[in-house]
């Protein structure tokens, strides 16, 4: 990316906790070159944003207060195909992480990261490459060689993004009315996913289907902290 006139990349921080923007725009700012122009928390205020701020950059949260971040990657790719994108979430693992690039993010970095990683990260992204951590890069070249996966992954590939995200959020313990605020759809929208991710898992009722989501989500996690994803 070639850098504009006043030599300053214009940043747009879209994440749903004031704390985390905060902290990011005043880690950012000790940059000469990075400026953090605005902030967002959730998919039409970063859209407003971006209308009347006209960012460079993106630094987008997984999980924003209505919607999704990947969704809102997608909304970014179609209107501004060649804005640089970063993909800035809690979750640690392989899933996330492409699902974010699937959407056309140009790199996914997690919080648990240093600064100065998040900062190297951006750079990369800014000079045209993709960004990934190597555990996630590494675990992503090496199913794509094995050409091999998982239950639980053929489970949550089988899904819609936005079905992947009712799941997630599902075995994270939320309940229906929560998940449809927390994603800015009516609940009558969140019961239409779940029957479709019962259909897709072949669930027989609403028991099995959280029972699955909560057992899916502990799978995840204990793979996580062996190392796999």
């Amino acid at each position: 990316m070639l850098l504009p006139p006043s030599g300053e990349v214009r940043i747009l921080i879209v994440d749903d906790h004031p704390i985390v923007r905060e902290g990011l725009a005043r880690m950012l700012d000790r940059e000469k070159d990075l400026v953090v122009c605005g902030d967002a928390e959730d998919i039409n205020t970063a859209l407003t944003a971006m209308g009347r701020l006209h960012p460079d950059m993106l630094i987008v949260d997984v999980t924003l207060a209505a919607g999704s971040g990947i969704d809102l990657v997608k909304c970014v790719r179609r209107s501004h195909p060649r804005m640089p994108v970063l993909v800035l979430s809690m979750h640690d693992g392989m899933y996330y992480a492409e699902q974010a690039l699937r959407a056309g993010a140009n790199g996914y970095i997690t919080k648990m990261e240093a600064p100065k990683t998040l900062v190297t990260a951006i750079r990369k992204v800014l000079s045209g490459d993709i960004y990934l951590s190597e555990k996630t890069a590494a675990a992503i070249i090496k199913r794509s060689v094995s050409g091999t996966t998982s239950k639980d992954e053929q489970d949550f590939l089988c899904l819609s993004d936005r079905e992947r995200e009712v799941f997630r959020l599902l075995g994270s313990g939320m309940g229906t009315r929560h998940i449809a605020e927390r994603l800015g759809v009516s609940i009558r929208t969140i019961d239409t996913y779940r029957e479709k991710i019962k259909h897709k898992l072949n669930l027989r009722n609403a028991s099995e289907l959280l029972q699955h989501a909560i057992q899916w989500a502990k799978n995840i996690d204990q793979e996580r902290e062996a190392g796999k994803l």
